[in-house]
């Protein structure tokens, strides 16, 4: 999540917790419960889940550039024991020139 620059009033940051533990699960949680079912090859439901979402995100630094944006989601999620993070990204992939930033060694996803 680094290089992201919002000091031009370009793109939001937001977040939305689902704690669901004993409640209905919206198709959010269904969706990313399955998925991790469907990656990790295990049985996996969901007591605890944050979403956090940057939308149209400039790239650091915005003064040179606010036309690429990136758009993607970082899903915390546990189920009292085991907890997973799913990194998700906008189709299309990577829209900022990775050849302009400072640092060259960029990486989509975690380390």
């Amino acid at each position: 999540w680094d290089n992201a620059d919002f000091s031009r009033g370009v793109g939001t940051t937001f977040y939305q917790e689902f704690s669901t533990l004993n409640t209905a699960k919206p198709p959010f949680i269904r969706d990313m419960e399955a998925k991790v079912r469907r990656y990790l090859r295990s049985s996996y439901s969901a007591a605890w889940t944050l979403k956090i979402t940057w939308e149209k995100a400039p790239v650091y630094t915005a003064w040179t550039d606010t036309r690429k944006t990136n758009t993607y989601q970082a899903v915390l999620t546990t189920d009292g024991f085991r907890s997973y993070i799913l990194m998700l990204y906008q189709d299309g992939g990577m829209q900022w020139d990775y050849t302009r930033l400072t640092s060259t060694n960029v990486l989509i996803g975690y380390t």
